[in-house]
């Protein structure tokens, strides 16, 4: 998959976009990702998961290779509304 798209600069497309990049498996560039606490808690999701991640603002990067399959940790997902986002890259990339 390869292509470029620029997210609105708020939660509600960066949160399944960063959540798309678990179907990735080369590195992935998000610009305008908003440094707040729904974003902070998707990219501790996905760190949990096996990806690495880093930067705010005008770049967040992540690679998401070496991403397994875990029990997501039920404190983080009680921290975000918005963790549905999540279900179904990782439908698609794990297969449950």
């Amino acid at each position: 998959m390869k292509g470029t798209l620029r997210p609105a600069g708020n939660k509600n497309a960066a949160l399944p976009i960063l959540a798309a990049t678990l179907l990735a498996d080369g590195p992935a560039g998000i610009d305008n990702v908003p440094h707040i606490r729904d974003v902070e808690t998707m990219l501790a999701l996905l760190a949990h998961l096996g990806a690495r991640s880093a930067g705010w603002g005008e770049h967040c990067g992540g690679r998401t290779a070496r991403a397994e399959p875990r029990e997501l940790d039920p404190g983080a997902v009680c921290r975000i509304r918005a963790v549905d986002p999540l279900a179904g890259p990782m439908l698609a990339r794990f297969g449950e």
